[in-house]
């Protein structure tokens, strides 16, 4: 976000830990689709507290962890991003990291980066989907807030340096909130996870909107298949209303040719939106990784109560199928208040990262984690309906 800070001087974590007690409905706004299904069962999730250990490079957003081989052995690298700033660490695991180190992208897309999300494939590279914060001039030369799109990057040296890909995902300015009260954002998208699916068909990303309309604000989800990530810009389609769309090459008034992507629909819609200066129930910010124990994925999701991001809790959904969108469970509270990007990173040795875990894996919040996050056997779920 505009203008962030460390997770020093973040609102850190008050209220007790809670078990993840099963909803009944999505908290904040009605679900999408509207046939039924038939209950299913969701996992119980609990968090315990531990020895305290934080990456050394300071984190004001989604932290990925990929592993890789460094002198013939299995280390485990970080990327953090604080402020816009790139950096990496690395270790024998994740209790043993070691100094950090700057990072750095070229050509330099503008404004500050957030390297949200990175997928190696088999050839050494990694590609890294990173949150891109640039002033919204379209609201004119005073505004000072910014409007988030995503990009990608390509790495060739572990994170060292970065190759710019391009942005592959943003608003229209029309969408943009001008006047608003949030405090850094008139609109956008970003504060997001990305997965390559089980069939390394397709990269799916689930990603925070703050349009001005309530029907672009949520979690929302695009895709771009794995085949293209060479050359991503223009190859992502939004889900829409069940349908995956992509996006058109359109010509402005200056002649000037640029994307344009459709609209997205959102997993749910706030029934409490962005920038209206009152209080705010929205969720943001998900985390995703695929559970062995449960065989399913999880994603972590911060809720926030205002327009300045004021935490009101953690929660966690559920889903067998990163494809299905309205297939998630929903949203449980694990945590009162917590910090900002709840993310896990899995134990298992050379293969546990933000995106793959177990039954047992370290919970962080802004790059710092104080509990184990468990996930324990289902338990029935009556409430699914989508």
């Amino acid at each position: 976000m505009a203008d962030r800070i460390g997770p020093g001087n973040r609102k850190q974590w008050y209220g007790a830990v809670a078990s993840a007690l099963l909803s009944s409905l999505f908290a904040t706004g009605h679900i999408q689709a509207q046939t039924r299904r038939l209950p299913r069962s969701v996992p119980h999730v609990k968090l315990v507290p531990a020895a305290a250990i934080q990456f050394t490079g300071q984190s004001d957003s989604n932290s990925p962890a990929v592993w890789d081989s460094w002198d013939g052995r299995p280390e485990v690298f970080v990327m953090t991003s604080v402020a816009g700033r790139l950096s990496r660490q690395s270790g024998a695991d994740i209790t043993q990291l070691g100094p950090t180190e700057d990072a750095a992208i070229s050509p330099e897309p503008g404004g500050g980066v957030w390297i949200e999300a990175v997928i190696a494939d088999n050839t050494g590279k990694w590609y890294g989907f990173y949150h891109n914060e640039i002033i919204a001039s379209a609201c004119g030369d005073w505004i000072t807030k910014t409007a988030p799109r995503i990009g990608v990057a390509v790495s060739l040296d572990q994170g060292s340096t970065w190759a710019n890909l391009g942005i592959i995902l943003e608003m229209a300015p029309e969408t943009m909130a001008c006047d608003t009260s949030n405090e850094y954002f008139v609109g956008g998208v970003g504060d997001f996870s990305a997965l390559l699916d089980r069939a390394h068909n397709d990269v799916y990303i689930y990603f925070s909107q703050y349009g001005r309309e309530r029907e672009d604000q949520g979690v929302a989800v695009a895709r771009i298949p794995w085949a293209d990530m060479d050359d991503p810009v223009g190859k992502v389609t939004v889900w829409n209303d069940g349908v995956w769309l992509p996006p058109s090459l359109v010509e402005d008034e200056a002649g000037a040719v640029h994307w344009e992507y459709p609209h997205a629909t959102p997993i749910s819609v706030p029934d409490k939106p962005w920038h209206t200066g009152e209080a705010v129930n929205a969720f943001w910010g998900p985390s995703i990784h695929w559970n062995e124990a449960l065989q399913q994925y999880v994603m972590l999701l911060n809720r926030t109560k205002d327009d300045a991001f004021t935490q009101e809790g953690i929660y966690v959904s559920f889903n067998p199928q990163l494809d299905d969108p309205a297939g998630w469970s929903p949203p449980s509270k694990i945590a009162d208040g917590g910090g900002w990007y709840p993310q896990v990173v899995g134990l298992e040795v050379a293969r546990g990262t933000d995106t793959l875990a177990g039954r047992s894996a370290r919970f962080f919040q802004s790059g710092r984690s104080d509990y184990l996050i468990e996930f324990s056997d289902p338990v029935t779920d009556n409430s699914s309906t989508r």
